[in-house]
């Protein structure tokens, strides 16, 4: 998100409060010539200017940030003919930017507004209510998060206004105990934004504002080693970003209008044109973990496309893992 701390909170009961493009490439003649033509999914205005953070832990649901008004989560239907409804709202001041699903289905929310990361649990009477996981006074907006197979949270945290920023590893001890740090990197980070793991979790990718840039770190413990410089764009900034189950990276392309699918290379194989200049994030979902669905800030709604292979972190829930489309020789 362009929006231009360690207080440890020990709840079991919390909440961690990121679709591609087509532009010039030419499809090979046997593809699927369906493939990256995106198109509306839900109507326009059902979300404010702050349409964020999308994710899909089933063929059902799609839950984005900010439905109707700020500091909730709408739910959409991804089946039947049910209508979108707000799922949760956040604790009062609280705006989410990002949400993520762990593997056993637990949601997350990163709340940058008040500097928590949230977890959003159902209550004994049946209703669902976001708690605070983790916060920290060295916070400066947690933005996007991402999930690890081990259930550890990687969560970005620009500073704007110093155009620096920082990333934090977030897990939880053996006796139950959550704890966050900062890991350490060689490099000096700039405004940190989209952030997502490739499918064997030993790579951090993350975008940075401003340089429109994408990162590579090995994460060794608490250290960010061996950062490679993926890919420097010439124009137009770059927010949210996710990684496919082939190790493809889709970033965002905000107030250009498109996703681009960059190879771990970082050549970029294509562009996806959205149908609005404002793709602010995306997810994976549907019921092969192919549909890429994304956030549109320019009219407030969410649109999708269909791409050749599922998302990282589809696949890495435990009722989608052993999904046919999830096993693919690399």
């Amino acid at each position: 998100m362009l929006h231009r701390k360690l207080t440890l909170v020990t709840s079991a009961n919390s909440l961690l409060v990121a679709i591609s493009l087509q532009v010039n490439a030419s499809p090979a003649p046997t593809q699927d010539l369906s493939l990256y033509v995106s198109r509306p999914v839900t109507a326009k205005g059902l979300f404010t200017k702050g349409i964020e953070g999308p994710a899909s832990p089933s063929a059902s649901d799609l839950f984005v940030v900010n439905f109707k008004e700020q500091g909730t989560i709408g739910r959409i239907p991804i089946a039947g003919n049910k209508e979108p409804e707000i799922y949760v709202k956040l604790p009062k001041g609280s705006i989410g930017n990002a949400i993520r699903f762990d593997r056993d289905g637990r949601m997350f929310v990163a709340d940058y507004k008040k500097h928590n990361i949230l977890e959003v649990v159902k209550t004994p009477d049946g209703k669902m209510e976001a708690r605070i996981l983790f916060t920290s006074p060295a916070f400066h907006q947690p933005n996007d998060l991402t999930t690890a197979r081990d259930g550890t949270l990687y969560a970005s945290d620009p500073f704007w206004k110093k155009r620096t920023g920082k990333l934090w590893k977030i897990s939880r001890t053996a006796n139950g105990e959550v704890v966050g740090t900062e890991l350490r990197a060689k490099r000096k980070l700039g405004p940190v934004n989209g952030i997502d793991l490739s499918p064997d979790d030993q790579t951090l990718f993350v975008s940075e504002s401003f340089s429109r840039e994408i990162w590579s770190y090995q994460v060794a413990g608490d250290e960010l080693k061996d950062p490679k410089l993926v890919i420097k764009f010439k124009d137009f900034d770059v927010d949210g970003l996710r990684v496919d189950q082939a190790g493809r990276i889709f970033v965002t392309r905000i107030e250009k209008g498109t996703i681009a699918i960059v190879r771990p290379d970082g050549s970029v194989e294509r562009e996806v044109a959205t149908t609005a200049k404002e793709p602010t994030n995306l997810a994976f979902g549907g019921s092969d973990g192919k549909t890429v669905f994304v956030t549109q800030r320019a009219g407030g709604y969410v649109e999708s496309f269909r791409a050749e292979h599922p998302g990282r972190e589809w696949c890495l829930l435990v009722v989608n893992h052993a999904h046919e489309s999830c096993s693919i020789k690399r």
